[in-house]
């Protein structure tokens, strides 16, 4: 069902404001600027949004979680390079959300992935006064989506909404990688230490090297050496996860290790997604991990 009649002029103007978008090459991506909004203490860590304590139930399992609901313009699209794609967080009381507090130096992170797990982005869409955010996303391959909406209202506790995004075009479903412990990207090897344990938080450090030699000079990203998104793969549930420290403190080391924290929140497997920056340049870096049974 298209929802664009859900509220009139949703979509006006919308090729003539993505044009212009992305001729300037600054609607979305590492470096938007964010207005001015509330913050969250401690850089965003520890506080709501993607440092949110340990949950046994994963986010992101429905549009609508804690009064606050996720509403995209239009829940069809073609495919495309950059197709461009609107949505709204609405409160308790049906009204667009304008005010919200920065958690990892944005106001909101979008994570976009169809549901072979394929096609990972974590962009960060630009929001109007009128509550209405806008991104172009790489939808070049055909499938159904499901879109997070991970953010923190001003005043409130960190929410992650989750809704599904339906792409015309070819379909060529993945099959989902076989857990391995090391993942390769740019010419970089991360290797993946640790294990998740179904029903706890378990500690995993994901360590960085290029050509054999340990990266020790990580730069940081969105206030981090590095960000972890974790998805249940039978459902794509959302989990809440934790990087350990952050840059600046005098304890945390720029690589070659990141340490995180996942609640997993039940036996299976998962889809990890590393995002780390170094020598000026976003890696994403993928696995799949496996949960063993929860012990009786």
């Amino acid at each position: 069902m298209n929802a664009t009649g859900k509220f009139a002029g949703f979509t006006v103007g919308l090729v003539v404001i993505f044009g212009a978008a992305l001729a300037l090459g600054s609607v979305a991506g590492p470096d938007v600027a964010e207005p001015a909004a509330h913050t969250a203490e401690d850089d965003g860590h520890g506080a709501g949004g993607h440092d949110a304590a340990a949950d046994p139930t994963p986010g992101g399992l429905t549009p609508t979680a804690d009064g606050y609901t996720l509403e995209l313009a239009s829940d069809q699209v073609t495919a495309g390079a950059a197709v461009p794609v609107q949505f709204r967080i609405t409160n308790p009381s049906g009204v667009p959300v304008t005010d919200y507090t920065v958690e990892h130096e944005k106001l909101l992170h979008l994570i976009v992935v169809r549901r072979d797990l394929a096609g990972f982005q974590h962009v960060h869409p630009t929001l109007d006064a009128a509550g209405t955010w806008s991104v172009p996303l790489d939808l070049t391959r055909g499938g159904d989506y499901r879109v997070f909406a991970d953010f923190t209202p001003a005043g409130g506790e960190g929410v992650t909404l989750g809704t599904d995004l339906r792409v015309a075009g070819t379909y060529d479903p993945q099959e989902l990688p076989a857990p391995a412990p090391t993942a390769t990207v740019d010419g970089y090897t991360v290797t993946l230490g640790g294990a998740l344990r179904p029903g706890e938080t378990s500690n995993v450090t994901l360590s960085v090297s290029r050509d054999g030699q340990p990266v020790t000079d990580l730069q940081p990203y969105l206030g981090a050496y590095g960000h972890l998104v974790a998805l249940r793969t039978t459902d794509l549930g959302y989990l809440h996860v934790h990087p350990d420290g952050h840059p600046g403190d005098g304890v945390t080391a720029a690589g070659p290790g990141i340490d995180f924290a996942v609640a997993a929140p039940s036996a299976g497997d998962y889809r990890l997604f590393l995002d780390f920056q170094h020598a000026g340049a976003v890696h994403t870096a993928e696995f799949t991990a496996s949960a063993g049974p929860e012990e009786k």
